[in-house]
């Protein structure tokens, strides 16, 4: 093309490497990204798709490229759902089948990943594994001295933070951590968690010499030398048919925009990193795609005496590698401290993968022309830097404040550069002063310490100050505040010319306080608007506070500013500094040798390929020839009627081959999408949609890009004319008397007599309010599903479903056809906590409907926001209680009024009602009566999740017992004391579920838990520091949990092949929960009773294959918990049967041999025709079928007054588990349980629109656990409470009870906020003082710093004020 560099040879073919293997593309839509093409034109699908916005890491790969200037390969992680195809000419990716193979030999950090436990689902591990292998790759690049061998340069801290960005909804990321560590140079074996590698009391070198070996030089980035030699004469990609165009010169840039080829009208993208899509999504195509990364001038780094200019493409992550340099380079200058700031700061910006991609230019580019809550807008603006932009043909450099509010840039015009000044502690707008110093900080609050969450409010603020004999003088002073709520970070300009040429001192600081207050104020509609004017306020005190620690205490402007000075020495508030993450960790498990090799705790099976990405989910099942794709259209009304669907292009998208609806649904069948215990749910909406969220419709297309896209742009008309309002809250059902039943034998069972209970209390609270929301599953894989059309009209459906059985059933009423004609296959879940029953139908039954009709193959993976609205989660309710209570706590009677949100279809909310009330059982209530009722609202309806109901009854029995001990000014844990269940008031309030006296075990787990914890000793600790402490407070708890569970039927079948080999099908399915890894166990333990040689090593020899709703019938609902023991049992049934057959065969040749080994014994079955195919169906017996688990968890955490952030220091749990089937993979399921938890309790805000529309729909929005917020220190031990003659293998279950730890969290949280008060209530103030007040869940920072008051700042100066005038 035009003015193309000689030395950049253009290309109008794309050529990359994946995995060493050369690809050359010479037709690509520009705006296909790297993810599409992996997953639908390679073989490789270890990349996933978990969001689409690069918010959560499944999806990323190694990105290595040649750079010109270092010559060098540099190699970095990315988003592949992010980065656009045509930006890759010319790398090499590498994904993690690329890193190591089952074939090739797996790599060490998938080996360690296996070892350490790392991967339950499995579904995000190889984005870990490759957010980790790029730190480790670039490690090695640095100046360090070299590791021992068998580990890395990397720091533990550096190796913790490589997986930040990357969200797992299973593990509870500690042993992704340990994983992680295990390759640090500096990490101490002994404090890394419970793994396959070594055994308790190993020696450090033992340890290390049975890790999986690490070699820098066999295990680095693969690939590269082939790359280097064909790119180190770049190659410059021009697709003019396709429209992607790479200019190298500004001056090409110029004329390739301002020439003919750009026309007027034509939508031009200027692609650097793309990540920008991943918040504003695209549903519009560009007709020309101008790629800005080959122009030197806009990834250039000049330096001079003024400061630093970085070309704006150049990735914020190389911006803040520059400025960490430079900040060394002028380490005496004062400059060296803006840098250094800036960097730290820019560091918790997005995440490592994003950083890596995202430039600087585009982000500040968003912030100005669509108003992103960017925080670089913020630094700059505080620094006073610069920018240069290309507007037409001319030049332009201006102050970053002048090109934030000038109008929003053209998309032709173009930022080329950004300058940030090097400040001298001297000056400061031109002014000097002797015995100066420069000051610099920036702020920012987000729910996510680390980053990838956006801030409520971030801050920078620049001050120049002096010290003289009258005290600390402010000579100039630059504010800047930014994302709370206005178009533009902003300058505070009146509190920066109040400070001005004051002397410091509590008055002016009391001063500024009042002007911030009346400068940072949010636009209407913005959230928690008064919490982010808090925090300007506290902010700004911590940085003016933070003066009088410079200079020594004689530059004080009087004793009370000292004071204040002292009061600030504790905060850290400074978000953008990075907090240590996690500490050391104890996990205490007892293996059994009884049921050998039950109880050991082997590896998860299928953890290596899962790392490596070669375990098949439904959506790398291979599309067939002809397949189309769906996608869901939603109502976006809660109750109207559709009157018609359009296409905002018309007529309708040629790559659109129907749409289906009601009306497709065949003759003979019925509008059924799901069935489940209590009757059908309706596929699509028919003329009336009935909430926000319900299936209007199935757009087929011939790609998952093209469907999504004509979902998104669809148009539907609707019609409320003649309908009533929707019901939207459950009063408004009380109202109308909207009810579902529960039936008579699904109704908790009431206990005492109420009124003679209250009539013995002394004291009483009437009607007090409780309320819950909601929360979403968010498992990792989305609903997706695959229906091929088969023979004689039969179908054939792969689905991540947790129930295939009632799927089959659902597809069969739907299309009219006999359930035998439907086969239902699923393999493996990316996670499921309940949320892969109706939904799934729902998805699997539309892509039926499609096959059906277009008679060929359809498939659907639902995209994230999609998911997120139709899912349901978990029911929210409203709770009234009446409760009565002796003086010194103990509890005479309780009364309840619940009100459960169902949403439209009953779905199995029936059940809700018993985990509620079974939960809440757990402490002796006197007398108890309720009466709860199911909603039927316009709302999606709520289905099972994890620990459905109980996790509501356990937080209201503790919310109970919190306002108990307020009213009576007790300590709650005393209070918990008394209401404490005997076994004799646990059988009156339990039944027979409360079992023999010895298996109550909570009482010594009580008191253990007391010991190993340090509780006491805590409490003492406690008190001493929130004495010490202003703006930090302390808060510990220790909360019970007794969990109700059913063990249900569950069909096995065992067959043994001609080698000796097993293959195993049961009725449950693996989500995660290392349901098939105990079935191996059990099957090779009820095998090896043969005795025969060999059988220690049969565990090897078993396979557990998918499910097939054909082949093995009546295989229910994975749920409940009690799945895992269900199905090893039946497996245990057919091995049973296998062994009697065998027995008689084994006897005879024994006698023959002497001994014999299991491959002779098994062909010698085959020759004498013994049946080795055994079939089972468990069916618990009435003494086994109900059974209670017990636990106990401590929790401590530490809230920040000043912002409402609330980390948990340490949390210690002792559960009983029986003995456990696997220790391993249990410990993995009570610490994923418990973090899901805490994502309930402290993070997940699920909010909805006025019509009851999920508005918490994404990434962005719905904040689940990551790395940097789980509990510092996270101590877990398995009681083995020994032999238990009903149980299964004498195991209890493990996988939803620890949920109702993660209260023990919020209750800690709750106990730091009243300390606040009281310091609050000392200070002078009176309202929200009180001790009785309700903490919301979730306990999210505007909550929390809302109870600790939004005005401590003032409050405390007031205080300061009021003593010194008197």
């Amino acid at each position: 093309m035009e003015g193309t560099n000689d030395s950049s040879p253009t290309s109008d073919s794309l050529v990359f490497e994946i995995n060493g293997e050369r690809f050359e593309v010479p037709e690509v839509d520009p705006s296909t990204t790297l993810l599409e093409f992996l997953r639908s034109r390679t073989r490789f699908k270890s990349v996933k798709l978990g969001c689409g916005e690069g918010g959560c890491g499944a999806c990323v790969v190694l990105l290595s490229k040649y750079d010109p200037v270092s010559k060098q390969i540099e190699s970095f992680s990315v988003s592949s759902c992010l980065t656009l195809l045509c930006s890759v000419n010319g790398c090499s990716i590498t994904t993690s089948e690329g890193l190591g193979n089952s074939k090739d030999g797996f790599h060490p950090i998938h080996e360690r990943f296996a070892g350490f436990h790392a991967s339950q689902c499995g579904f995000c591990t190889p984005g870990m594994c490759m957010s980790f292998f790029s730190a480790l790759a670039n490690a090695g690049k640095r100046p360090r001295s070299q590791a021992s061998p068998g580990f890395s340069k990397l720091t533990v801290s550096e190796a913790e933070k490589a997986i930040t960005g990357n969200l797992c909804r299973c593990t509870g990321y500690r042993p992704v951590a340990d994983a992680c560590k295990s390759f640090a140079a500096d990490v101490d074996l002994e404090d890394l968690g419970i793994n396959s590698f070594w055994r308790k009391g190993d020696t450090g070198e033992v340890r290390a010499s049975k890790l999986p070996f690490y070699n820098p030089k066999d295990h680095t980035c693969p690939y590269t030398e082939v790359l280097k030699d064909e790119c180190k004469s770049t190659r410059i990609l021009n697709f003019q048919k396709y429209s992607w165009y790479t200019p190298v010169t500004v001056e090409e840039l110029q004329s390739l925009l301002n020439s003919n080829t750009v026309g007027s009208g034509e939508r031009i993208k200027l692609v650097v990193g793309n990540t920008g899509d991943g918040y504003y999504k695209e549903t519009e195509k560009y007709d020309k795609y101008i790629d800005l990364r080959y122009i030197p001038e806009l990834s250039a780094v000049k330096k001079d005496n003024s400061g630093i200019e970085f070309g704006a493409a150049l990735p914020i992550s190389k911006v803040i590698s520059y400025l960490k340099e430079e900040s060394k380079l002028n380490s005496c200058s004062g400059g060296e401290l803006v840098f250094t700031r800036v960097a730290e700061h820019m560091e918790k910006i997005a995440s490592g993968f994003i950083r890596n991609s995202a430039s600087l230019g585009g982000n500040l580019v968003m912030a100005q022309r669509k108003y992103f809550p960017s925080d670089i807008a913020t630094l700059l603006l505080a620094v006073g830097s610069s920018v240069t932009i290309l507007t037409h043909h001319k030049r332009e450099t201006i102050t970053i404040e002048d090109f934030l509010y000038r109008p929003p840039l053209d998309p032709k015009d173009v930022l080329l550069s950004v300058h940030i000044p090097l400040l001298k502690p001297t000056t400061i707008d031109s002014s000097a002063q002797n015995n100066s110093k420069m000051l610099f900080e920036s702020y920012r609050a987000a729910p996510r310490p680390l980053g990838n969450a956006l801030p409520y409010l971030n801050a920078a603020f620049l001050a120049d100050i002096c010290f003289s004999k009258n005290g600390i003088l402010v000579n100039r002073v630059r504010l800047a505040f930014g994302a709370y709520g206005t178009k533009h970070a902003a300058r505070a300009r009146k509190v920066e010319e109040y400070l001005a040429g004051k002397l410091l001192s509590v008055g002016v600081v009391d001063e500024a306080i009042r002007l911030v207050k009346g400068a940072i104020i949010s636009e209407d509609g913005t959230s928690h608007p008064a919490y982010r004017t808090s925090l300007a306020v506290s902010f700004l005190f911590s940085f003016l506070d933070s003066f009088a620690n410079v200079g020594s205490s004689e530059n004080l402007n009087g004793s009370l500013l000292e004071e204040a000075a002292k009061s600030n020495s504790d905060i850290h508030t400074r978000p953008t500094r990075s907090p240590p993450l996690l500490l050391s960790a104890k996990q205490v498990v007892e293996s059994s040798r009884e049921y050998y090799p039950v109880g050991e705790a082997m590896p998860k099976f299928g953890a290596k390929i899962q790392a490596s990405g070669e375990a098949v989910y439904v959506d790398d099942v291979p599309s067939p020839p002809n397949c189309l794709h769906g996608a869901l259209i939603c109502s976006t009304k809660p109750l109207a009627r559709v009157t018609g669907i359009s296409f905002k292009s018309n007529p309708r998208p040629s790559a659109v081959a129907d749409v289906i609806s009601v009306k497709d649904i065949p003759k003979a069948g019925q509008n059924v999408g799901g069935v489940a215990f209590f009757g059908p749910e309706p596929l699509f909406a028919g003329d009336i949609a009935t909430f926000a969220g319900d299936v209007i419709a199935l757009v087929v297309a011939d790609t998952q890009k093209h469907a999504n896209l004509a979902a998104k742009t669809a148009l539907v008309d609707y019609d409320t004319e003649g309908l009533d309002p929707p019901i939207l809250t459950v009063e408004e059902a009380v109202e109308k008397s909207s009810f579902f039943d529960i039936p008579p034998f699904l109704h908790p069972t009431e206990v005492g007599d109420f009124s003679k209970g209250m009539a013995e209390a002394d004291h009483k609270i009437l009607s007090s309010e409780i309320k819950l929301g909601s929360q979403y599953y968010f498992y990792m894989e989305t609903q997706t599903a695959l229906a091929i059309p088969d023979e004689d009209n039969c179908m054939v459906v792969y689905s991540s479903i947790q129930t295939p059985e009632f799927a089959q059933v659902a597809i069969a009423r739907c299309l009219g056809i006999p359930e035998h004609n439907v086969r239902v296959i699923t393999r493996r879940l990316g996670g499921g906590f309940g949320g892969k029953g109706l939904r799934s139908m729902t998805v699997a039954t539309a892509c039926a409907v499609a096959a059906h009709k277009l008679r060929r193959p359809v498939r659907s993976y639902v995209d994230r926001k999609t998911d997120m609205i139709i899912a349901g989660g978990r029911h929210p309710m409203k709770i009234k209680y009446s409760i009565g209570f002796k003086s010194k706590g103990k509890i005479t009677a309780l009364h309840l009024d619940i009100l459960i949100n169902a949403g439209i279809t009953v779905d199995v909310s029936p059940f809700i009602p018993n985990g509620i009330i079974t939960a809440l059982k757990k402490y002796n209530w006197g007398a108890l009566s309720f009466d709860i009722k199911l909603c039927k609202t316009n709302h999606p309806s709520k289905s099972t999740m994890r620990a459905p109901g109980d996790v509501q009854g356990s937080f209201i029995a503790e919310a109970i017992l919190e306002r108990v001990a307020s009213e009576l000014s007790m300590e709650v844990d005393s209070v918990r004391n008394i209401n404490f269940h005997t076994y004799e008031s646990l059988k009156f309030f339990y039944a027979f579920a409360a079992g023999d006296l010895i298996e109550y075990t909570l009482p010594s787990i009580w008191d253990k838990i007391a010991r190993s914890s340090g509780f006491e000793q805590k409490i003492a600790e406690i008190g001493h520091f929130n004495r010490s402490n202003i703006w930090r407070k302390r808060g510990i708890s220790r909360v019970p949990i007794v969990y109700q569970v059913v063990v249900n039927e569950c069909p096995a079948k065992v067959s043994i092949l001609w080698d000796g080999s097993i293959v195993v099908e049961v009725g449950g399915i693996e989500m995660g929960q290392g349901l098939w890894t105990k079935v191996k166990q059990a099957t090779a333990y009820a095998l090896s009773s043969l005795q025969c040689d060999g059988t220690e090593e049969l565990v090897e020899k078993v396979r557990v294959i998918q499910s097939d709703s054909l082949s093995l019938v009546q295989g229910g609902f994975t749920s409940g918990s009690t799945t895992s023991e269900a199905s090893s049992a039946a497996a245990r049934l057919c091995c049973n049967a296998l062994v009697e057959r065998l027995a008689p065969l084994k006897k005879t040749l024994q006698e023959k041999t002497g001994s014999v080994k299991w491959d002779d014994l098994i062909l010698q079955a085959h020759h004498h025709s013994v049946n080795l195919q055994a079939h089972s169906y468990f069916v618990p017996e009435s003494s086994s079928k109900v059974y209670l688990n017990y636990g106990a968890a401590v929790s401590e955490v530490e809230i920040n007054v000043l912002t409402g952030e609330t980390t948990t220091l340490r949390t210690d749990i002792i559960y009983d588990c029986g003995q456990s089937l696997n220790p391993a993979v249990d410990l993995g399921q009570i610490e994923g349980a418990f973090v899901q938890g805490l994502g309930f309790f402290m993070l997940e805000e699920y909010l909805a629109n006025k019509d009851g529309l999920m508005i918490t729909d994404s990434t962005w929005t719905y904040k689940i656990p990551t790395l940097d917020t789980i509990p510092k220190e996270f101590n877990v031990e398995l009681l083995n409470s020994g032999h238990h003659q009903n149980r299964v293998l004498s195991s209890k279950a493990c996988g939803e009870p620890p949920l109702l730890l993660a209260v023990s969290v919020h209750c800690a949280t709750r106990a730091a906020i009243n300390t606040a008060r009281k310091q609050l209530k000392s200070w002078g103030a009176v309202e929200g003082t009180h001790s009785t007040f309700l903490l919301d869940v979730p306990a999210t920072m505007p909550v929390v710093k809302e109870l600790c008051g939004l005005n401590t700042v003032e409050m405390y100066l007031k205080n300061l004020l009021s003593r010194s005038s008197s």
